[in-house]
Formats: C-alpha cells, structure tokens, sequence
C-alpha cells in the first residue's frame, strides 16, 4: 500500500532532499509503507532510502541521513481515523449495543485496531488478529498497548465476547512479553461473572507477567436502558463496590513490595458506588489508566487544592451564582469540594443530571445529554451553569443527542461553560476569571 504525501513541513529533511507535496511514497528501506505505524516506526533509522511516484508514474528514489529522532516532515494523506478495524465482538456488557436507535453514525463505530491502541490509547481486545498483523505488532515493537482482557480464564473470554478465539488472551500477552513489549489491561467486570474468584485469577495472571504488564483498570460495568434482548446483566451494589475495593486493595499491598507497583487500581466509580473514601493522590502513581476514570477525581481534588494554596484570592469578587451541573455519582464529590473550600462572593450549587436519556443507571458526567440538561435546569435560575467538557463531542459543541451548546444556551437563557477536567481550571471558572 502506498502513501500519498500531502503536505511537506517547508525546512524539514523532506523538504531539503526535495521531496514535494502530490508524490506517492512507495516504500522506505524497500519496506512498504502500509499506515502511519510503518511510517513511523520505519523513518526511526539513521539512513533512509525513499521510493517515490511522481503524478506520471514515474519513480525515483531520495536516499537521506539523519538522527534516529529526527522527523522527516511529511504528511501523509492516509491516517489511521480513516479505515480503523472494526470490532469481531459481541461482548456481553458493550456499551454501544445499547446505544439507543437514530443518533449519529459515528456513535455506533466499533473499533478494535491495535494501531488506534498504539496511537491513541484505545483498548483492543486481539480477538480479530490475523497472524500478520500479529507478527507485524511484534516486529514494530507497538507498546505500550491497551488491551481490554476482562478475564484470563480463556473459556469465560469466549463467553464474554462471544468470540470463538477470545480464550487466546495469555498466549498473545506472553508473546508479547517475550519479545519486550509493554502494555496496560483493562477489566471491565459484571457481578457475579468475571468478579470474585475470577478476578483474583485474573489479576494473579496479569501480575505474573509484569514488568511488561503495567497496570490493571478495574471498571464497573455500564448499562443503559435499551438493553432489550441483550445479556442479563445489572449493577454493583454498594457491599459487591466495596469487595472488588479490598480484592484490589489485597493485590496492591502484595503487589507493591514484590514488583514496586500497586498495578492494580479501581476506577472512581467503584469508590462512588461503595461510598468509599478516595486514595491519597500519590496511591496513583502518576495516573497511568487516568482515561479510564481512575484516580481522575483525586487528581481534580489535588489540582484544586494546590491552585487554591498558590492562588488563594480572598478578596470578595462580584457575588454570582453559579450551577455545577453533574453526574448523579459525582455529584456528592463536588458538594464536599466547594463545601470545604469556599468562593468569596460566589454562591455554588451543585446539581445532579438524572440521565433519562440512558437510562438512571447511567451516572458518569461524559454522557450527560443536552435535553436532560436544558429540562432539569429549566427553571433554575443562575449567572453561569458549568458542565465538564467532556459532555461535548471532542472538538465541537455538541451534545451526544446532537443538542448543540448554544440551543442548550437559548433554552435555558443561562451561558453555559463548558470547563476541561482539571482543578486549576474549575477555580479559575467558579471565581469567573482566567489563570
């Protein structure tokens, strides 16, 4: 597969060994350059050898020296967004099959590419791997990956995934590790299934294979309400929350001595759903599986407190009112937050999004929509709501159901800030002004 150049960084190597913006790189090294890994991982050498097309067909090749970090400047037209994998799977707990029906395609796009994994810290599964792209993830030395493994008990995967070649998780992690390469692992874990014993077998398996096995995430499953004709499955409770805390609190105690990592950590929702005092910020070990929510509210906390201490700004600003709309589960985190560390002049109140949307088993704030937004704060009355960013498409002011901010603003005749998930910046917007 071949790679057409778009763009030619003007001063960079490309540039100087006269590569141009329209030709086709062919291959690099007499390798060819099937995606933005093979490009990367292959202009890591010190000398090069391009093979190039021009817009006749006609073919030459630019041999180039450089340091091994040393970019070459071109941008190619293919990226790895454009034809990701698609998922094999049809877990027992995905979300996306219960996703409601009529909301935008992009919603409903399952990915399971090792490549988004390496780039972009999407977790795989490695269920749908045929044997070269496997041996050309170890050839590429990917890592670290993130790999969604659920259960090592193979037969239980097969289960879980209902994917005849799931049972092949520890083959491929050893391999892995065999050949030196890294990766993180996820658990999503549904009561009463892959919990319990099943975890402690898990995680003693995982743990086996560190160093080259770096962490573990434990995330409570997630339910909406359209799971008609799908896997029976429902909630944790707050007692069934609070052993699968102490099983990870057991491994971590064990674990930290013998291999100096905790490597397993609990996602905040399990501590919000037990009713559980959070970690100290530094049982999180500078936050390695942080997008897969764990230890994302004690680092907020941190962040807050430590803008606080460096920017304590006692005088009383103009008095406003403000709404911190959130979550169901977060909600009593952020009362006890502004609570022990008041505003001057700023009156906060917290309030929880009851998803209906979902269904009121959803109670994350990321998928919080604009109609439960607008029809639960109708009839409030503010200077300013503020929401996490994360309620809106990357990139875009849009809301899951497609309600943009600003018929989310007209509705409710209140601005709407949107403020990213860091302490410094939710002070910076409760005090209305900028760092």
């Amino acid at each position: 597969m071949s790679q057409r150049i778009v763009s030619v960084f003007p001063g960079s190597l490309a540039a100087r060994s006269g590569i141009r913006a329209g030709e086709t790189l062919i291959s690099i090294n007499r390798t060819p350059v099937l995606d933005l890994v093979d490009y990367q991982y292959l202009t890591a050498r010190p000398s090069l050898e391009l093979l190039l097309e021009d817009d006749d067909k006609a073919q030459h090749t630019v041999h180039i020296r450089k340091l091994i970090e040393e970019p070459l400047g071109l941008t190619l037209e293919s990226s790895l967004m454009s034809c990701p994998k698609t998922c094999a799977n049809h877990c027992m707990f995905c979300f996306i099959e219960q996703m409601p029906p009529g909301m935008r395609p992009s919603l409903y796009v399952r990915d399971d590419d090792w490549r988004l994994s390496l780039m972009a810290g999407n977790f795989v599964t490695l269920t749908n791997l045929p044997k070269q792209e496997m041996d050309r993830m170890i050839e590429r030395r990917a890592s670290p990956l993130y790999i969604s493994v659920h259960t090592t008990n193979g037969e239980l995967r097969k289960k879980m995934l209902h994917h005849i070649h799931a049972d092949r998780i520890m083959e491929h992690l050893h391999r892995f590790a065999e050949n030196g390469m890294s990766f993180h692992c996820q658990v999503v874990l549904c009561p009463g299934i892959n919990d319990g014993p099943e975890l402690d077998r898990t995680l003693g398996d995982l743990a086996s294979l560190a160093p080259h096995a770096l962490t573990v995430a434990l995330v409570p499953v997630g339910l909406t309400r359209y799971r008609e004709h799908l896997y029976p499955l429902r909630p944790y409770t707050r007692e069934e929350a609070e052993q699968v805390i102490r099983q990870a609190e057991a491994f971590q105690q064990r674990l930290l001595p013998a291999i100096g990592t905790r490597f397993v950590f609990p996602s905040d929702e399990f501590y919000q759903i037990a009713e559980h005092p959070l970690p100290d910020v530094d049982s999180y070990e500078d936050f390695p599986q942080f997008e897969n929510g764990v230890g994302l509210l004690c680092r907020l906390r941190d962040e807050f407190e430590t803008a606080l201490r460096l920017d304590p700004d006692d005088s009383a600003a103009v008095s406003r009112r403000v709404i911190m709309a959130t979550g169901t589960s977060v909600a009593p985190f952020m009362r006890e937050l502004v609570s022990a560390h008041p505003i001057p002049g700023v009156q906060i109140a917290v309030k929880p999004i009851v998803n209906r949307f979902f269904g009121e088993t959803v109670t994350v704030s990321g998928l919080i929509t604009g109609q439960d937004l607008v029809a639960q704060l109708r009839d409030e009355e503010a200077d300013e709501i503020l929401i996490t960013a994360s309620m809106l498409r990357e990139g875009e002011d849009i809301f899951l159901d497609d309600m943009t901010l600003d018929q989310a603003q007209s509705a409710l005749g209140i601005r709407i800030t949107p403020v990213p998930d860091d302490g410094a910046d939710l002070l910076y917007a409760l005090r209305g002004t900028e760092e």
